[in-house]
């Protein structure tokens, strides 16, 4: 296994498979970067449990439309959206684009969006790898509750991805109703794109976190707000809310507002930052989590990240990550919860002022840990590569 290659092809060689365990010991080996304070128990408490909601092909998200209490919606990264309804999975699914897509190894149907508006306009977005290797958001607009009109179907955005690893995948609207979205640095290893890379190189979106409006207006695919960081500037792509990410596979907003991205490393360090202003820079390919990766450069302004782990205690890629507001997971409630794929133990933080404090493991483990999720009533789930799915439940 490469671990130098993000969650999906890690995800391709993981061990899969129908478990997640409570571990009667929980011993963390993973070591938090120093801003992070461990606390003397690393478990929760009351209990937690993983209840199986479905099972599933390669399921990489879960998310449901605003207000909708009764489905949840699971991406399969072969192309399909399916819908569990009042907790059965219906047969046919929701959309299907296995057709336009390139699937294997970290391509694939990544996440999957709704509009804030859903319930009255019916748009949602969808982001996968085209079958030429580009990465692509999509809109579409519902035939019904439970069937997308695929004739709706609106190229938003395009850009060309060089490798098939390192397609970044997560959609996700913020404040404001913005949408924003994660972009992998094009892939191979150590970004070797140009005299910089494609991480510090503002020309590009690759590499980025990017925010804007997807609607159409009039002859424009989609709008950037004027209140974007780089805004006319000169040779500078304006969609770009934060740049110097390696592979943003997974990111999540605080109840501030304040970005949390969780970014895949190279080759020994996986990382958590907290974006809490428009245009700051991550630091990738000059650094790796806090050790510099990339001799005799600079990366002006970059954010160290709040929380580290390390591939030398068996982490490979880390996988972010939601801010749990769950009323009934009182242990949790308030504190980002995250994995890695390959120790698949559900750990948790505090994240207060740009801080992570308190950072400690469940008892719960997941093979292949693919992704975190939420629904309409803000219920956590935790998706694994090898098929299924559960939600965060009190023991």
């Amino acid at each position: 296994m490469l671990i130098a290659v993000v969650v999906l092809s890690t995800l391709g060689c993981g061990g899969g498979g129908d478990r997640a365990t409570a571990r009667s010991t929980p011993t963390p080996t993973a070591t938090a970067a120093p801003a992070a304070t461990p606390e003397a128990t690393p478990t929760a408490k009351p209990g937690l449990r993983l209840q199986r909601i479905g099972r599933f092909s390669n399921p990489v998200y879960v998310t449901a439309p605003p207000g909708d209490r009764r489905r949840v919606f699971v991406v399969e990264q072969g192309g399909k959206v399916r819908i569990v309804r009042d907790g059965q999975t219906v047969g046919r699914p929701f959309l299907d684009v296995s057709g336009q897509i390139s699937s294997g190894s970290e391509r694939g149907l990544l996440s999957l969006a709704f509009a804030p508006d859903y319930r009255s306009s019916g748009l949602f977005y969808v982001y996968y790898t085209a079958t030429n290797g580009d990465i692509r958001i999509v809109e579409y607009r519902r035939a019904s509750a439970e069937r997308a009109d695929h004739d709706s179907a609106r190229r938003v955005l395009s850009v060309s991805h060089p490798a098939s690893n390192h397609n970044g995948g997560l959609l996700e609207f913020g404040p404001g109703g913005l949408l924003y979205a994660g972009l992998g640095d094009g892939g191979g290893g150590g970004d070797q794109h140009g005299a910089r890379g494609n991480g510090q190189n503002l020309g590009t979106l690759l590499g980025k976190i990017i925010r804007f409006d997807p609607r159409r207006r009039g002859d424009r695919a989609y709008t950037v707000p004027g209140s974007n960081p780089f805004v006319g500037r000169g040779g500078v792509r304006p969609e770009i809310y934060a740049y110097g990410v390696r592979n943003p596979w997974r990111f999540a907003f605080t109840p501030k507002g304040h970005l949390v991205v969780a970014d895949v490393g190279q080759g020994e360090v996986e990382e958590v930052s907290i974006v809490r202003r428009k245009g700051t820079n991550l630091g990738w390919r000059v650094w790796e989590g806090r050790r510099r990766y990339s001799s005799g450069e600079s990366a002006p302004g970059h954010l160290p990240p709040v929380i580290q782990r390390f591939h030398s205690d068996g982490n490979c890629s880390i996988t972010g990550g939601v801010v749990v507001r769950d009323p009934v997971l009182s242990a949790l409630r308030g504190r980002y919860v995250f994995g890695d794929f390959c120790r698949g133990v559900i750990e948790s933080a505090r994240l207060n002022n740009g801080r992570a404090r308190g950072v400690r493991e469940t008892r719960l483990r997941v093979d292949s840990l693919s992704s975190f999720g939420e629904d309409a009533r803000r219920r956590v789930y935790v998706t694994s590569l090898g098929g299924p799915v559960y939600r965060l439940v009190p023991r």
